[in-house]
């Protein structure tokens, strides 16, 4: 009932959230995430290590067709439910010093985001993952659309075509698998039991990884996030880039590699090729950026092309990496979209080249966005590096080519990071009279515990190599 309960939750807190006003929902809000926070933690310290599932719940919703309401959880859906659950209270947390109009539906549909995502990383039916998948897309939508800044009309509509296409071509290949599937079912366990499933895996497997790397996203696929990630409110951004991006890479981990491993192995070399060319390119125009979130949009997408590039190596250091990275990512990038919210509204500009000299009159601010971009560059004993290096030896394990290029996602981002820093923080002064006040009580507490994380995570990994190596050799057999 725990995987139950980890969906009620929210559901409630959302619900109930409608009927609340002005600072009474945010507050609401804040508890059930830290109550949901809780039961997490109470999760994980009762979890075997094993490789089998846990807190399982089946129930048949529909005999024909023949659909199981499965939720379970392994390592793998553990730690992104811990992900997620882990960065709910700090995104809250992040916007207690600002006043959004109409609190109580802002809140709300942040809470059904939680809901969905939850429910797509505990779905073990490929049907009931459909409806959790589709779901997540509707909060964010309307978060982006009434509370986005210029041309939200535009951009939330090119965002709601992309994801809505890549969803029906996944949609399609469920429906194949499942009249391919012997035992007419998208149980998980019944798919990977099965994994040809008498179908065509070679196009079958472009269903899947077009409507995951339109998420992730992956390029030529990724033309909707740099516009979205700018214009979307910071809390949707870091809903975005933290937990919402993460369901195109675990999808690629939980259904593709498992599911259609002849089209994966078919199609590896190009899947890995894409990954590591958008590493290159999102670093290169990452470089070129002199607005603030759009850096930042590109540089998430270098990261999670080496993420997609380590997962399609298809071997333990690349699997194990791009979730430890998965992470590391999600916690980093809040910071770092964070830290921009913070210059934006105390400056009024995002142009790179407009601002420097914060840290003479905010220097709490400029030391803890500093360990912020640490842990973005991979330096060592922050939490990046330790994926990031696992990815790399699981790319260099496949090719040493790819990982020679892989690898520039190091460089480049430390060039185009630290240069963004030396401009806006250090130096002298551009702006005239600029007023710059030094962190907040919640600005502090957030940014402390992204700190906390950065550190602990890249000292002792340990723990999450424990949880998924079990779920990862499985998966790979």
């Amino acid at each position: 009932m725990l995987s139950l309960t980890l969906l009620f939750i929210p559901l409630a807190a959302s619900l109930l959230l409608l009927f609340t006003r002005g600072g009474l929902s945010r507050n609401l809000a804040l508890v059930f995430t830290l109550v949901q926070l809780g039961l997490t933690a109470y999760a994980y310290s009762v979890f075997k290590t094993d490789g089998a599932t846990a807190f399982e719940f089946l129930r048949n919703w529909s005999v024909k067709p023949f659909i199981n309401v499965h939720f379970s959880m392994d390592g793998v859906s553990l730690l992104m439910v811990i992900l997620t659950n882990l960065l709910l209270p700090l995104i809250i947390l992040s916007g207690y010093n600002r006043e959004t109009e109409r609190p109580h539906v802002f809140y709300s549909l942040i809470l059904f985001m939680q809901f969905a995502l939850n429910g797509v990383f505990i779905s073990f039916d490929g049907f009931i993952y459909y409806i959790f998948w589709e779901l997540a897309l509707i909060p964010i939508y309307f978060i982006a659309f009434n509370w986005g800044g210029e041309n939200r009309t535009q951009v939330t509509l090119k965002f709601f075509i992309y994801t809505l296409a890549g969803s029906l071509l996944m949609l399609f290949g469920f429906l194949f698998l499942y009249n391919g599937s012997p035992q007419h079912s998208l149980d998980w366990a019944s798919l990977i039991a099965n994994p040809s499933c008498g179908c065509n895996q070679s196009w079958l497997f472009w269903l899947f990884f077009i409507a995951f790397a339109i998420k992730i996203p992956i390029v030529p696929f990724h033309t909707w996030q740099p516009d979205t990630y700018k214009t979307a409110p910071t809390q949707g951004t870091m809903l975005l880039s933290g937990i919402m991006l993460k369901m195109g890479t675990y999808s690629l981990i939980r259904w593709l590699l498992p599911v259609l491993p002849e089209g994966v192995k078919e199609w590896q070399s190009l899947a890995i090729a894409l990954s590591v060319a958008g590493i290159v390119y999102a670093s290169i125009i990452a470089i070129m950026q002199r607005d603030l979130k759009r850096l930042l949009a590109y540089s998430s997408i270098a990261h999670v092309g080496l993420i997609s590039a380590g997962i399609f190596a298809m071997n333990i250091s690349g699997l194990q990496g791009s979730l430890v990275q998965m992470l590391a990512h999600g916690i980093n990038v809040v910071g770092l979209f964070f830290c921009a919210d913070i210059i934006f509204n105390r400056t009024q500009n995002a142009n790179v080249e407009g601002i420097g000299g914060i840290r003479l009159v905010a220097p709490k601010f400029a030391t803890w966005f500093m360990v912020v971009i640490l842990g973005s560059v991979a330096l060592p004993l922050t939490n990046g590096f330790v994926g990031e290096f696992m990815l790399l030896f699981g790319v260099y394990q496949y090719n040493t080519w790819l990982a020679v290029f892989a690898g520039l996602t190091i460089i480049l981002g430390a060039v185009y990071m630290l240069r963004m820093y030396q401009k806006v923080v250090l130096g002298k002064p551009i702006m005239e009279n600029m007023v710059f006040p030094d962190l907040f009580w919640n600005e502090k507490l957030v940014l402390i515990t992204i700190g906390i994380l950065i550190f602990v995570l890249g000292i002792f990994p340990k723990p999450i190599l424990e949880l998924t190596e079990p779920v990862l050799k499985t998966i790979l057999k």
